[in-house]
């Protein structure tokens, strides 16, 4: 892309924000991502966009004509200067902002959670039509499935018993492996699932069929009083609402519980909680092992702690939150929609690998403040499909603004990844986001208004008062009405953290957030950021990781291929490294504040998820990367250090053969796992996973040939 040079000095940007980085040519892997991904093409296939460049000018427009006519010109040059410094928005962004010739049915938005789906088949099949239009438009999709009767229960209306929720998936999976997103993507779904549901087990063993429910994934909703149930090695009720002649059944055990669903035929006491048989009691920790089994050796289910979510959501008064988007980072109401975007921190490294570097934290703000400005510009051109979605977006104006390059840029300030100071540096990036972010928002209501929630006026109701008491000694009484942004800045638990600090500014801006509003009720998300990270940001760290490995493979899928293709990549900081130190640097001889995935612990991951979180106003995703050979005694305890350290959710991943090919995969794990499986004319195949493997006129590595027979999706793509 350009010429390499060792400590190039960026061109001004028109202002006082200067700093030196190293200017690292994109690696092939990187570029290709860019041209299949993001790169805007013609009909034909022939590009628009002639370089990555062009793709910063086409986002740039766009995102800036949604201003004024006298302000289009100032804010083009502000949105562009952001993007080469380091602004990232999110996939459908980058690949469909601007390009409403190309694909008018596309949408700039990421995140999207579906209607609550009814225990019944017209409700159903409602869902699946609106996921597909969903799907089909470019967006993610998240849906919660206990809200179906469990497996064998009687359905009065057809006469016969129900085949359970996790059939009515299989649908849904069907669904998204049919439609093929827009902008070249696969579908991707996040199935949550209620820890009290009666066919939760056969919900986390799912996947432990070859092929099923590959197009998801899955996560429990954990509560906290089932984490307190395996604590103290308790029995747990597993219910579903009963039908009135189970409620009037003295032999039927029945339990009032709180349901994300009303149905007129669901029975309710005056709290308004729901009439639930109980179906089963089991011990919760059986059940937690069952849990934590599954992941080991599946990486599924997930862990959210929706008490946790809904307690921390700004919108706590007016949204209840059961699912998420598909990697978690997102938890959103029914029909809730989000945009995403993150900031590359490389950008911001001074002197890298030298005793004095530094962070640029006067300029990371600056980013901060015009990318805000960009992405709740997305809400006006979001192009979703369904009225519900559009609604509750332009009402809420969510949006989730990231970072990615956490561990290559602790890596290029010499400072470990899990450490102390680690944990230090990223607190301080998560509360300079919000922050910053908080104060644009501030400036942007003054400007053009707030999110009109805000503005509307809501009755207090006694689950109201009961979720935040401190209401009543404010003399708010039930049957008052108050303003949206009173209930959103004074008793949002997340946003009381600006009240507490020990910065009189803080309190400031707390105070004046109460008094005017916010252009938007969400700021801040931590996404994985894949293909963003291993294109645009040159395979720079994902997210809030650490480097999956220094030089690895990735698995990408490619149009018209048989199966998977195996790509290599060096980490961001390997390169950079290469380029102003040691040009014959391998992995093995790096320094040891070269860090990567499998040499954090699974505390350090969650401590390090910790400090992000408090400043994080809706959620991260993160994943706890463990070795294969990692001990299952010490690793079944993660998700009980996450829930004591306050996290909203954790997931763990450990490669295991046996069960799938990950996404990324190391050398040495395909160079020591023996693969054997019989080809379709007889042909019995027993090779090392890297090695390649001639057959039906193509070449495979035999651990990608061996997972698409197994799954079920060679010769699909």
């Amino acid at each position: 892309m350009s010429e390499k040079t060792n400590l190039a000095e960026v061109k001004a940007s028109g202002d006082h924000h200067e700093h030196r980085v190293a200017t690292i040519p994109l690696q092939p892997a990187s570029e290709d991502i860019w041209d299949k991904k993001y790169r805007l093409k013609d009909k034909h296939g022939n590009p628009v966009d002639q370089t990555i460049e062009d793709t910063y000018a086409r986002v740039a427009r766009a995102l800036a004509d949604v201003e004024a006519p006298e302000k289009r010109g100032y804010w083009y040059e502000r949105f562009l200067w952001a993007l080469e410094h380091g602004a990232i928005p999110a996939g459908r962004i980058i690949s469909n902002a601007g390009a409403q010739e190309h694909k008018p049915a596309t949408s700039t938005i990421n995140c999207t959670v579906s209607g609550t789906i009814p225990d019944s088949m017209d409700g159903i099949l409602r869902m699946v039509h609106e996921a597909g239009l969903t799907l089909k438009a470019g967006c993610g999709i998240g849906y919660e499935f206990s809200t179906l009767r469990p497996r064998g229960a009687y359905v009065s209306g057809a006469g016969a018993y129900t085949s359970g929720p996790l059939s009515f998936m299989d649908i849904f999976d069907a669904m998204c492996f049919t439609v093929s997103s827009a902008g070249g993507r696969r579908g991707a779904q996040m199935g949550t699932f209620d820890i009290s549901h009666p066919d939760v087990i056969d919900f986390i063993r799912a996947k432990r069929e070859d092929g099923r429910l590959r197009q998801f994934n899955l996560s429990c909703l954990i509560t906290r009083d089932f984490m307190e149930a395996v604590k103290n090695d308790a029995d747990w009720d597993l219910v579903f609402p009963a039908a009135r002649a189970e409620v009037d059944d003295p032999d039927t055990r029945i339990v009032w519980r709180n349901w994300p669903v009303k149905a007129e035929s669901y029975i309710t006491d005056e709290q308004g909680r729901v009439a639930c048989k109980v179906y089963k009691t089991i011990k919760a920790r059986r059940l937690w092992d069952v849990i934590m089994a599954s992941t080991y050796d599946y990486a599924e289910p997930g862990f959210i702690l929706i008490d946790r979510v809904n307690e921390m959501n700004n919108n706590w008064w007016c949204e209840n939150i059961r699912a998420t988007n598909p990697c978690g980072e997102q938890p959103l109401p029914p029909y809730g929609a989000c945009l995403l975007g993150s900031i590359n921190l490389t950008k911001f490294v001074s002197k890298p690998f030298t005793s004095e570097a530094s962070f640029d934290w006067e300029q990371f703000r600056e980013v901060v403040r015009i990318f805000t400005r960009m992405l709740d510009n997305v809400v006006e051109i979001n192009g979703l499909p369904l009225e519900k979605q559009r609604r509750e977006i332009m009402s809420k104006r969510r949006h989730g603004m990231g970072f990615l390059g956490l561990g290559s840029t602790l890596t290029m300030l010499r400072t470990p990844y899990g450490s102390e100071e680690s944990l230090t540096f990223t607190e301080r990036v998560a509360y300079e986001i919000a922050r910053t972010g908080y104060e644009t928002g501030l400036e942007l209501a003054q400007e053009k208004g707030p999110a009109p929630i805000l503005e509307e006026e809501f009755e207090v109701t006694p689950e109201m008062l009961a979720k935040r008491p401190e209401m009543a000694k404010d003399g708010i009484q039930v049957g008052d009405r108050v303003k949206g942004r009173i209930l959103w800045a004074r008793y949002s638990r997340y946003l009381q953290q600006f009240a507490k600090s020990d910065n009189p500014e803080d309190v400031a801006l707390w105070k004046e957030l109460e008094e005017t509003g916010c252009r938007f009720t969400h700021h801040s998300s931590i996404a994985p950021t894949g293909t963003i990270s291993l294109s645009l940001a040159n395979n720079a760290s994902n997210g809030i990781e650490p480097s999956f490995a220094h030089h690895y493979a990735r698995n990408v899928i490619r149009e018209g291929r048989k199966t998977k293709e195996k790509v290599d990549v060096y980490s961001f900081e390997l390169l950079a490294y290469r380029e102003l130190v040691d040009p014959e640097a391998m992995p093995g001889s790096l320094p040891e504040y070269f860090i990567s995935a499998d040499e954090v612990t699974p505390k350090q991951h969650v401590d390090i998820q910790a400090a992000a979180q408090k400043w994080v106003d809706s959620s991260i995703s993160k994943t706890a990367n463990v070795p294969t050979d990692f001990p299952y005694e010490d690793f079944k305890d993660i998700y009980l250090y996450a829930y004591d350290k306050g996290l909203k959710g954790c997931t763990t991943f450990r490669f295991n053969p046996e069960a799938f090919q990950g996404v990324l995969v190391k050398e040495e794990d395909l160079e020591n796992t023996i693969y054997r499986f019989t080809l379709e004319d007889g042909t019995v195949i027993e090779a090392r996973g890297n090695e390649e493997i001639e057959y039906d006129g193509e070449v495979h590595t035999a651990a990608n040939l061996f997972d698409a027979l197994k799954e079920g999706y060679y010769g699909k793509f």
